[in-house]
């Protein structure tokens, strides 16, 4: 078994906690719907920008391991069930929200998942131009990702509160991005030089999200915004 096999088993398994991570979050808004004891919305403090990027970089990781050669069945199925349940995210956000970006939001990432569902099943007579598609998106959304979770961090850091962000799914992405950089090495930078790209800068923000977690339980100044944010 090479290093290929090996890091590609380990970043599987890595991916599934990740899933289950955010099926935590899930889990999150769903607990929070039924609990009347709770002032804030199920979705309080949820950035949409954060989950947006996170739905996309699932989502092109998704595309790029069918894309490439041979097809990356590691990248391929856990990426797709999480691209579904951050899809379902979305989904709560615009449910509760009820506004019109939210619901822009949802419907392009149901368009995306058709047209990325489309390409797996027919669009093998296209790698090479699967490849190039979803190596730009990667890109990009490797920069979306610093914008996105800035935003989320920017959230936290003016209400000194978490709200609905959950914990273990910080914790549970992170893991998998650490075994995404070992698994891109392992294919080689000519091929994995994307997925280090994107996973470096996922794990940094997530580096951040848990040190916040810690913050807004033992700074002064994160309760003194907590009380505001309740007043206001």
């Amino acid at each position: 078994m090479n290093s290929y096999h090996v890091f590609g088993t380990i970043n599987t398994f890595f991916t599934v906690i990740s899933v289950y991570g955010v099926y935590s979050q899930l889990n999150t808004i769903w607990r929070r719907k039924i609990n009347i004891d709770i002032a804030e919305t199920p979705t309080a403090l949820l950035s949409i920008n954060q989950f947006t990027v996170s739905y996309l970089a699932y989502f092109s990781f998704f595309i790029y391991g069918y894309s490439i050669e041979p097809f990356n069945h590691y990248m391929v199925w856990p990426r797709l069930i999480a691209t579904l349940i951050v899809g379902t995210i979305l989904y709560e956000i615009w449910r509760d929200r009820k506004d019109r970006r939210s619901w822009c939001v949802f419907l392009c990432s149901i368009i995306c998942l058709l047209l990325g569902m489309a390409g797996l099943f027919w669009g093998h007579t296209f790698v090479d131009e699967g490849r190039q598609v979803s190596t730009i998106i990667i890109v990009v959304i490797s920069l979306l990702i610093a914008q996105g979770y800035f935003h989320q961090i920017r959230l936290i850091v003016r209400s000194g509160s978490t709200g609905a962000v959950d914990l273990k799914m910080s914790q549970f992405i992170f893991m998998m991005d650490i075994s995404t950089i070992l698994f891109a090495l392992s294919m080689g930078m000519s091929i994995g030089w994307p997925l280090m790209l994107l996973a470096i800068t996922s794990a940094t923000t997530k580096i951040v999200i848990m040190y916040l977690f810690h913050w807004v339980n033992t700074s002064d100044i994160a309760q003194h915004r907590r009380e505001y944010y309740l007043r206001s």
